[in-house]
């Protein structure tokens, strides 16, 4: 029996190992500062975004601490938190993630992350083999959504065991803060359709999102679950596509050969189907981005996980939007350098094509100060208690 479809939602992202106008280059660089974090999710927030996807790993703010400091500054935008198998014990996150909820009246949403460059995850203490992360992180979810779910919960497994643990305070959302999830190996799409009730793919050509998207859904139907389909990716929006392709350029105008080279030898190094995929889009080949019709792949010369990006002009982007909606796909969760203008930029010149309107139910536009023309977006914020003017 098919599901009605549900509207399109779009994410926007927090960027808390820091931002800034280039990538693979110092020049422009702002440092995650909170003010700067709360200045963009109260921007998403007033603008008509359904929440913010905050990041994991060591470059990064904490994701728990900083949505905790950020998240009662906003009225309904969603928190999309990395829950982390194997960083902490399974009801210890259950207690975590109940109070977040509560305290935030019902807004927060949980990012499964089981994968990771294994260098980084040696660092923090983690030494399981890629397939055992995912049997650990299984074993976990069982664990966590009992507990959540108000069940006096008993669980002897082969990496993690539990007896009678019970959570006193539950969440607010029931039966548990919705599950996000995703990975492109055989065990991570086992594990989506198993446990999770969100299956995530980063931007890939859409053929490839399809073949991901199918393969989960048998798998999910075969264990009598039904799941919803999101991607994560970029956007680079401007009222031509050639100016959209100007501003793609220009991302990566300053980023040396010898840049990519080191990155992309780093990104090598990580054990991550999704990874893979990513690198085999462009293999650190600039003059070779646009994989798929309007999906460029410069941001994952430098940058792992969500390597690609949509670019043109909002009717084209809106248009490539629905082709993964057509798939299946209800939420985009994206991004765009600097996030805080891009975030106008998106809601002014993207969200009226694709029916998303702002909290006074009008289609969003761009308030006093910010210009979203053909010429440079020029924006007079605050970072660090200090005025700062990005041109």
């Amino acid at each position: 029996m098919s599901q009605a479809r549900r509207k399109l939602e779009l994410f926007w992202f927090l960027p808390t190992g820091g931002d800034g106008w280039y990538l693979g280059a110092t020049e422009g660089h702002r440092a995650p500062a909170n003010r700067y974090l709360r200045e963009i999710a109260q921007a998403a927030d007033r603008l008509g975004f359904a929440g913010v996807l905050l990041p994991t790993g060591r470059n990064c703010e904490d994701a728990w601490m900083t949505a905790a400091s950020i998240i009662t500054h906003t009225e309904s935008l969603k928190f999309l938190i990395a829950l982390r198998p194997g960083a902490t014990l399974p009801a210890i996150a259950a207690r975590e993630a109940a109070t977040l909820d509560r305290l935030s009246d019902g807004r927060l949403l949980l990012n499964v992350v089981a994968g990771g460059n294994p260098q980084e995850l040696a660092g923090d203490g983690m030494f399981l083999e890629h397939d055992e992360r995912y049997e650990q992180a299984a074993e976990f979810l069982q664990i966590f959504r009992g507990l959540s779910s108000g069940d006096v919960t008993s669980f002897t497994g082969k990496h993690l065991s539990v007896r009678n643990g019970k959570l006193f305070l539950p969440p607010l959302q029931r039966p548990y803060p919705p599950l996000y999830f995703g990975g492109s190996s055989e065990p991570a799409r086992a594990l989506a359709a198993e446990q999770c009730d969100v299956y995530l793919s980063w931007g890939e050509p859409p053929a490839q999102v399809a073949e991901k998207i199918e393969d989960v859904r048998r798998r999910a139907a075969a264990l009598g679950r039904t799941l919803r389909y999101g991607i994560r990716l970029h956007l680079i929006v401007r009222e031509t596509e050639g100016e959209a392709w100007d501003a793609a350029n220009r991302l990566i105008g300053r980023m040396s050969d010898e840049v990519i080279a080191a990155a992309q030898q780093q990104l090598a190094t990580s054990d991550s189907e999704g990874q893979r995929r990513m690198i085999a889009l462009h293999n650190g080949d600039r003059t070779k981005l646009e994989v798929s019709p309007n999906l460029w792949a410069g941001v994952g010369l430098v940058r792992g996980g969500a390597g690609t990006a949509l670019v043109g002009d909002p009717d084209t982007v809106a248009a490539r939007i629905r082709e993964y909606a057509a798939l299946g796909v209800d939420t985009v969760i994206a991004s765009g350098y600097p996030h805080l203008e891009e975030a106008y930029r998106v809601a002014e010149l993207l969200f009226p094509k694709l029916g998303i309107t702002g909290k006074d139910g009008h289609e969003s536009h761009l308030p006093n100060g910010f210009f979203a023309g053909g010429g440079s977006l020029t924006a007079n914020v605050s970072f660090n208690g200090a005025a700062s003017t990005a041109n």
